[in-house]
């Protein structure tokens, strides 16, 4: 037997992914959590092979999840099931150690058998997903752009935005500006919304 831990933060994606699964002669759902940062503790606790990770959930996001399962629990692999089917989120979560990455409308059997192939040590990657990826190209966002956006989502005071990333004013309004020019958008929430639009945050 395969055995699944859930990540969701809905509890009614949780427990339909995990009737679905039930029904697979192969695969037992032997834990479930509504937390990115429970994921770690309850893959150690079950024995769980594979976690199948959503990457929105409050305490830690599934991409960074699969980053922690990687380094902490490597017998346990990661498949991230997502609504936000965005090509630099795959990117991302490839990246950070994830094995798989599907959309929540796919298959009941394609889910299934996504699970079945990162148990054995394959990828499993949304060929859609992953032509659009390619043709996207890569983040253009250095990882201090990608921190100082993240840090004024709320649209916080630049002095504000400086103090929660540790950096001084003139070096955020810095950021901001060739993160702006990158995304090509005019203004911070423009270069946001972009942003999020890519999955680059």
């Amino acid at each position: 037997m395969i055995r699944v831990l859930l990540a969701d933060d809905q509890a009614l994606v949780r427990g339909a992914l995990a009737a679905l699964l039930d029904l697979e002669g192969d695969i037992e759902v032997v834990a479930q959590v509504g937390r990115g940062d429970q994921v770690v503790a309850a893959a150690r606790e079950s024995g769980a092979q594979v976690a199948m990770l959503d990457i929105e959930m409050p305490g830690l996001d599934g991409i960074e999840a699969a980053a922690r399962l990687s380094r902490e629990v490597p017998e346990c692999r990661s498949l991230i099931v997502t609504t936000f089917g965005r090509p630099g989120y795959l990117r991302r979560a490839l990246e950070a150690g994830a094995n798989g990455f599907v959309v929540k409308d796919s298959p009941a059997a394609a889910l299934a058998d996504a699970v079945r192939r990162v148990h054995a040590g394959l990828r499993a990657v949304d060929p859609d997903l992953a032509v659009e990826s390619l043709s996207s190209g890569a983040n253009p966002l250095s990882e201090r752009e990608q921190e100082v956006l993240r840090a004024g989502r709320d649209g916080a005071p630049v002095r504000e935005v400086a103090r929660r990333v540790f950096l001084s004013p003139g070096t955020v309004r810095n950021h901001l500006s060739s993160a702006i020019g990158k995304t090509s958008t005019h203004t911070r929430a423009e270069a946001i919304q972009v942003a999020e639009a890519n999955g680059w945050l």
